[in-house]
C-alpha cells in the first residue's frame, strides 16, 4: 500500500448550485464533477490510496466513477459514507486509511479542475519536513472591512491569501487533531492549527477554484472547452550501440549495459519525445533545433534538449496533454524499470508519459542487437 492517501470529500449537497443532484454528481462537460476531480488526483506522480467520501444515496454511483477513473489502480480506491458536516465526512475518510499511510491530503471534489501538479507540490512540501501544508494564491482585490454596511477601513492585502485544497498533513498528527476537535472549522488547516500544528503555504493554482454557484460551473465549462484544440505529433530516433559509452535511456542511467552512440548522450527515448513535441507544435525537429554541428551539445545530457523543447512548445501557446513512447530493441530490458522510467519522464515533461517496449523477433538491425529505436507520440492542447 502507498504511504500517501488522498481523501476526496464529495458528500455535500451543494444547494447554492441549484441542481437536483448533490454537487459532486452534477455534470460538467459530459462527466460528473467528481470524475473531473479524480482525474486530477490520478494525474499526480506519487501513488496514493484514494478514499472518496460520498452521500449514502450516491455510494454505488461514486464507486463506479472512482473505479472507472482509477482503471488498473482500482484496488487503491474505496468509497465511504459521509457525515452531516464536512468535518464528519473527513473523519470518516480518515477511519478508512490503511495502516501504511503516513501523509494525508484532504481535497474538495468541488475543486474539480485542480491539476495533479498541485498534489505533487503539497506532498513534496510535507516530505521536506513541513507540518500542515496548504496551497494558496495571493489576494489581488482591494479588501475593505465594513461596519453596519459602511466601510470602516482598507485592509492591507499583502499578507492575505486565497486558500485552496488539497491540504496535506502528517497522518498521525491530523488524526490526533480530529480526535480532539470539539467545534466545527471551515477547513482542515484551521482544525490542525487549533490543535497546535504548524501550517505552511505552497503556491496554489488558478484552475483549483471551487465550483459553488451556477456562475462557477459555467466558468469551469469555459476552462475545459473554450477554444481548446488538440495537436498530435510523432517522433522517431535511432541510435547504434557503443560499448565505450555509458547508457542513458529515458532519463535514467543503465549500468552494465552498452551505451548509445551520438553527438549528445544518445538518449533515443528523450530525443524521440522532443521530436514528437516539436512535430505537434509545428516547430520543426530536433536536428534543425539542436544540430550535431553545434559544439555546445557535444556530450550534453538529453534533458537539456527536453527542457528547451518544452520551453518552445509552451512559448507557442501549447500545453502537453500526454506522451507515449515505444522502445524497440533487445537491450536493455525496459520492463523491470518501466515504472521508474515513466516517473522520471513524467517529472521532466510535466505531463503523463507512458512507456512500452518490444523486440522485432530477430529481424532488422534492432533484432540483430545493433541498436535501439524509440517512437514517441505527443498530444498538445491549446
Amino acid at each position: 500500500m502507498p504511504t500517501v492517501a488522498v481523501i476526496v470529500v464529495a458528500a455535500g449537497s451543494g444547494t447554492r448550485l441549484g441542481e437536483s443532484e448533490p454537487k459532486a454528481f452534477v455534470g460538467l462537460r459530459g462527466k460528473p464533477i467528481l470524475e473531473h476531480a479524480l482525474l486530477g488526483v490520478f494525474d499526480a506522480i506519487e501513488p496514493a490510496q484514494v478514499v472518496v467520501v460520498a452521500p449514502r444515496a450516491k455510494l454505488t454511483t461514486a464507486s463506479g466513477i472512482a473505479r472507472r477513473v482509477a482503471g488498473v489502480a482500482s484496488d487503491l480506491v474505496s468509497v465511504v459514507e459521509g457525515g452531516d458536516t464536512r468535518q464528519a465526512s473527513v473523519a470518516a475518510g480518515l477511519a478508512a486509511l490503511g495502516e501504511e499511510v503516513e501523509i494525508v491530503l484532504v481535497h474538495d471534489a468541488a475543486r474539480a479542475l485542480t491539476p495533479g501538479t498541485l498534489f505533487d507540490r503539497v506532498i513534496a512540501a510535507i516530505g521536506e519536513g513541513a507540518g500542515g501544508v496548504i496551497p494558496a494564491l495571493p489576494v489581488s482585490d482591494t479588501i475593505k472591512r465594513i461596519e453596519g454596511g459602511a466601510v470602516a477601513e482598507t485592509v492591507e492585502r499583502r499578507d492575505l491569501v486565497h486558500v485552496q485544497t488539497p491540504q496535506g498533513f502528517p497522518r498521525r498528527a491530523l488524526a490526533e487533531a480530529y480526535a480532539r476537535a470539539s467545534t466545527e472549522f471551515t477547513d482542515d488547516a484551521a482544525l490542525f492549527q487549533d490543535a497546535g500544528g504548524t501550517v505552511t503555504v505552497v503556491e496554489g493554482e488558478a484552475r483549483a477554484f471551487k465550483i459553488t454557484t451556477p456562475w462557477d460551473l459555467r466558468r469551469a465549462e469555459n476552462v475545459l472547452g473554450a477554444g481548446s484544440s488538440l495537436r498530435t505529433g510523432i517522433g522517431v530516433d535511432v541510435h547504434a550501440y557503443d560499448d565505450t559509452a555509458p547508457l542513458w535511456l529515458g532519463g535514467l542511467y543503465w549500468p552494465d549495459e552498452p551505451g548509445l552512440s551520438g553527438h549528445s548522450d544518445g538518449d533515443a527515448v528523450i530525443h524521440a519525445i522532443c521530436d514528437a513535441l516539436l512535430s505537434a507544435a509545428g516547430l520543426g525537429d530536433l536536428g534543425n533545433r539542436f544540430g550535431t554541428s553545434d559544439p555546445r551539445f557535444d556530450g550534453a545530457r538529453s534533458e537539456v534538449f527536453l527542457r528547451e523543447t518544452l520551453a518552445m512548445v509552451q512559448g507557442s501557446g501549447f500545453a502537453v496533454g500526454n506522451v507515449a513512447v515505444q522502445v524497440i530493441g533487445i537491450r536493455p530490458r525496459v520492463a523491470p524499470r518501466r515504472g521508474e522510467v515513466e516517473s522520471r519522464l513524467t517529472a521532466l515533461v510535466g505531463a503523463p508519459v507512458s512507456v512500452a517496449a518490444t523486440t522485432t523477433d530477430g529481424l532488422g538491425f534492432t533484432g540483430r542487437g545493433e541498436g535501439v529505436t524509440a517512437i514517441a507520440t505527443a498530444l498538445l492542447t491549446s
